[in-house]
């Protein structure tokens, strides 16, 4: 257990289903870290499967202003034109020293953010985010790899690595509970071990 930290789930219309729940559940069960649903839409929303959810609060800086983290959860809506801006989040939170985090098109976000200038992180692909965001700052540290990357607490990850991406985040705002992410990341690799 930790002293009551607290991690935004900041999600739009058409969330990815499966890019949260490994970071929420274990942050919220194993950690006693408190998660909130944010939303710069109104609710409820409605994820890839047609699932719905309730944002808890708006991507308003002034309400949440108790995050120790932030974490955009992936959505098509990441890459359109009329993408909510959330920036002002975002650069609230890293500039107190929290975790800010992105996977999949909720990596956008963050590169729209300025939050990968001198920072290493992924994506989807290179050609992927330097299709939707050409010449962003930070491109040059573009890692093109299959798992989370955690530089300066700023973590990135492309859709495909959810359980990666739910260690590293962990890991930025808990260092504290170093043995246990280890022994998190066997558990979710033992999964694919006797697959054929």
């Amino acid at each position: 257990m930790t002293d009551s930290k607290t991690i935004g789930l900041l999600f739009i219309e058409g969330y990815a289903d499966w890019e949260y729940g490994l970071l929420a559940a274990s942050a919220v069960e194993w950690f006693g870290v408190r998660a909130v649903a944010i939303s710069p839409h109104a609710s409820p929303l409605t994820s890839i499967a047609g699932l719905r959810l309730n944002a808890q609060r708006s991507a308003n800086p002034e309400e949440n202003q108790d995050l120790d983290a932030v974490a955009v959860i992936g959505s098509d809506g990441w890459a359109e034109n009329d993408a909510p801006d959330v920036a002002p989040l975002l650069r609230a939170v890293a500039a107190r020293g929290g975790v800010v985090g992105g996977i999949c098109a909720g990596t956008l976000a963050l590169a729209r953010a300025g939050l990968f200038e001198g920072t290493r992180h992924t994506s989807n692909g290179r050609d992927w985010i330097l299709g939707h965001e050409p010449g962003y700052a930070g491109a040059g540290d573009y890692q093109d790899v299959p798992h989370a990357v955690a530089d300066r607490k700023i973590v990135s990850a492309p859709g495909s690595a959810p359980g990666t991406f739910a260690v590293a985040f962990l890991k930025e705002l808990l260092p504290e509970n170093g043995a246990q992410f280890g022994e998190m990341r066997a558990m979710f690799a033992r999964e694919y071990g006797d697959v054929s």
